[in-house]
């Protein structure tokens, strides 16, 4: 048994190629010393310290001594990564080197393809906890000649632990915790089973958790009776103690998180030239708020929302895939992989500030409230089949083909409870507004790569990617208060198709200057498809005024794709026999075309257009020092200075600041040197860990200090109502006994209970009264307060 685990934190900035096998998802050990990963980042089974592109890797002991659930908890370890932590409603924001142009959102994003997230082999933009998760690879940059999803920032990567041929094993771990604001006990449980069922050929292995996590957001401003309750009782500046019995209710910690998940795999190997690995995962999610406070409306306070109802959400996710792995002749290796994946988030939100936003007179009902209803599915085919040579020599190749068809369909209403202009013998549901919309995406793809040592210190390699799309949507909505059926599906629809093709490439150089001085270069094309928007078509005839119209039209149905232009050079080092590391990288990204949030004209329904030119620069270094047996340090840092590079008039939807509010929406220009919205400037990490052999085993402390600068929430945020969001310092700690056999130990994140705000939802134009109603619009997304409490792990 080894005594001291040393744990690489944070980044890895590499370089250098081999031929060794190639693989696809397979969970390696950790090779050579303590300190070395084997990744499989550039498909094929190399150390961390080989890798010729920028890539970043957390290993399994890592994730379990941070307490890395999930993707939201990536950022504090990864250079050039900032997520804003939006709880459990979706799976959040994920910004790779600043490449977002997009408002920040309250409650997060449940959909994003800037970037690939991938389960294994299979890409899907979803929060599966990392559960029994061998390691989980960055990488920076478009990777559209490696990869079937054409990536244009970047793809995250979670590697499952493989099924084991050989023998019997299992792993239960459990936490129990408190948090601050919280009323309850949080808890974790989860196991892990491995049953080889015929020996050296048949294995299946579970892994299967429960979280509870408590919450700690209230809401104390709930309608007893819908349409009856008075939102407001005692006008717009508080609640007296006998108007709020009267019309109020409160819920505590509504922001709890309940999820359940489960991985299951077969694998089985027919010889050691052939296996076939079968997956299935499930994962749902449910809870009753958003992480989001209300900006002291009616006397709410730092953990309090202004809801005037719950807003439960109920998240689901299916993954079957079958993945064929084969070596062909010692020639090269196949890796083929089917999946499937259905996605469904259910939402119910508070509607009334959106309609006293649009200024429809609603509010002259005093009982005026609303609330609406949303069902999303996004059902994923892909299939992707993969060639790499492993005959060896100076020269070696990848080649694959990819192909990704995307089904959504998303309905949604609105609903008047109690409001007089609702007649109830026509509209008994007392629907305001419904609409679905349908839409299809297929992609295809080939891409590869070839590389050619010039000498056993040079290498180069140059690839490319063809792709081509098509984009279909169709969709309708209806008002039924206007005389419109009750259901969208009863009105003729409206749609529209989009279509497109073309190619990307890349260039790459390696040197080793030593076993321990490596240099590398970049220069890559990255491209992103476009797609529909999520906006019902407008009919072939509008409402007229003074009628509402909420649509799109149609060149805002569909938006195109945008494309980068990615160099960077880096440099990885290690001195003093590997007890000291340092990777410094410089990069520059150009961006065209950028796809960036905007509105409809008849709504001002948010969509995304194309519009306008981008850049991002900066540098990412990371460093690991183990000056004494036991103690590692190791830290972080990133410069993303991302900006646009021209102007893009009518771009940013705000509400006219002239005269009273709600005044007429307008659009503003956005400027050349606008910063981007999403990312921090500056970010780092810093941490100690030290392993002490006790018995039979060790202790092990460590402490980590993590930091996020100030992010700003909209483009021209200073002039279009936005926010800058200040950086903030959080820091975590744990104490732990381990052995083979087991752990147990303390731990403790934001340990100093700091308050920040990660995110906003919509902009401080949309604050103010609407006929001495106070609207609620503007929300701010809080960390998670103080946490502290005790785990244990028992392996078998």
């Amino acid at each position: 048994m080894k005594m001291f685990r040393n744990t690489l934190l944070g980044a890895t900035i590499l370089m250098g190629v081999g031929t060794t096998p190639a693989v696809a998802q397979d969970a390696m050990p950790q090779a050579g010393d303590a300190n070395e990963i084997v990744v499989t980042g550039t498909r094929r089974e190399v150390t961390i310290q080989d890798v010729p592109i920028n890539i970043t890797a957390i290993g399994a002991e890592q994730l379990s001594r941070q307490r890395i659930d999930d993707v939201r908890d990536l950022a504090d370890f990864t250079p050039g990564m900032t997520v804003s932590d939006t709880g459990p409603g979706s799976t959040g924001t994920i910004v790779l080197r600043g490449l977002s142009a997009s408002d920040v959102d309250a409650t997060g994003l449940s959909y994003d393809d800037a970037l690939g997230v991938y389960l294994g082999e299979v890409p899907l933009y979803y929060d599966f906890k990392l559960l029994d998760i061998a390691r989980v690879e960055t990488l920076l940059g478009p990777q559209g000649t490696l990869y079937g999803l054409g990536t244009l920032a970047g793809a995250i990567r979670n590697i499952p632990n493989r099924p084991d041929l050989t023998a019997i094993s299992g792993e239960v771990h459990s936490r129990l915790y408190a948090k601050e604001h919280g009323e309850k006990a949080g808890f974790q449980l989860d196991g892990v089973i491995n049953i080889p069922i015929i020996r050296d050929h048949v294995a299946f292995r579970s892994s299967t958790g429960y979280y509870y996590d408590p919450g700690f957001i209230d809401s104390p401003l709930l309608l007893q009776e819908p349409g009856v309750s008075l939102p407001q009782p005692s006008g717009p500046g508080g609640v007296t103690d006998a108007d709020y019995a009267a019309n109020l209710t409160a819920r505590k910690d509504v922001n709890f998180e309940k999820t359940f998940t489960t991985r299951n795999q077969l694998l089985v190997q027919f010889n050691p030239d052939l296996s076939v690995n079968f997956t299935y995962a499930f994962q749902r999610t449910k809870t009753d708020g958003g992480q989001y406070t209300s900006d002291g409306v009616l006397g709410t306070g730092r953990y309090e929302n202004g809801a005037r109802y719950l807003e439960p959400v109920n998240r689901r996710a299916h993954l079957g895939s079958m993945e064929v792995n084969a070596n062909i002749a010692d020639f090269t290796d196949l890796v083929a992989t089917t999946a499937y994946t259905n996605v469904r988030n259910v939402r119910t939100s508070d509607n009334t500030d959106l309609l006293l936003d649009l200024d429809y007179g609603y509010e002259s009902f005093p009982a005026f409230s609303s609330y609406n209803e949303s069902v999303n599915s996004r059902k994923q085919f892909n299939q992707e089949v993969r060639f790499v040579s492993r005959h060896g020599g100076p020269f070696n190749w990848a080649i694959g083909g990819f192909y990704n068809e995307q089904k959504l369909q998303n309905d949604y209403r609105e609903i008047l409870p109690g409001h007089p202009w609702v007649d109830l013998a026509t509209n008994p549901e007392e629907i305001e507004y419904a609409s679905y919309t349908t839409s299809k995406v297929t992609e295809k793809a080939i891409f590869g790569e070839g590389t050619f040592r010039i000498t056993p210190e040079w290498q180069v390699t140059a690839g490319g990617r063809w792709f081509q799309y098509k984009s279909n949507i169709r969709g309708r909505a209806v008002i039924p208060l206007l005389g419109d059926p009750l259901s969208p599906y009863d009105a003729e629809a409206a749609g529209g198709t989009a279509k497109k093709s073309g190619t990307v490439w890349k260039f790459n150089t390696s040197y080793n200057f030593t076993d321990d001085i490596m240099l590398y270069a970049t220069y890559s094309k990255g491209y992103r498809i476009g797609g529909p928007n999520s906006v019902a078509p407008c009919p072939p005839v509008l409402n007229p005024p003074p009628a509402q119209n909420v649509c799109a039209l149609p060149n805002e149905l569909q938006y195109g794709p945008d494309t980068t232009k990615n160099a960077e050079i880096g440099i990885r080092t290690q001195f003093f026999d590997r007890k000291l590391t340092f990777n410094f990288n410089v990069f520059q990204i150009k961006w065209d075309g950028i796809q960036v949030d905007s509105a409809t004209l008849n709504g001002i329904v948010g969509i995304t257009v194309n519009g306008g030119k981008a850049k991002s620069e900066g540098f990412e270094t990371s460093f690991q020092l183990r000056p004494l047996p036991g103690l590692s340090i190791q830290g972080t840092y990133s410069y993303v200075d991302a900006r646009l590079t021209e102007d893009v008039p009518n771009v940013i939807a705000v509400n006219d600041p002239a005269g009273t509010y709600p005044s007429n929406p307008i659009q503003l220009d956005a400027f050349s040197g606008d910063r981007l919205p999403g990312s921090a400037k500056n970010s780092g990490s810093l941490g100690v860990t030290y392993a002490h052999p006790v018995r039979d085993g060790s202790i092990v402390a460590n402490w980590t200090a993590t930091y996020r600068g100030n992010v700003v929430t909209r483009l021209g945020w200073d002039r279009a109502f936005g926010d800058k969001l200040p950086g903030y310092v959080l820091h975590r700690a744990a104490l732990n006994y381990e052995t083979d056999k087991y752990s147990i130990g303390l731990f403790a994140n934001n340990i100093f209970d700091k308050y920040a705000v990660a995110s906003v939802a919509n902009d401080r134009s949309r604050v103010g009264l609407n006929d001495g109603v106070v609207l609620r619009y503007y929300k701010q997304t809080v960390i998670n307060p103080r946490t502290f409490g005790i785990e244990a792990r028992l392996k078998y």
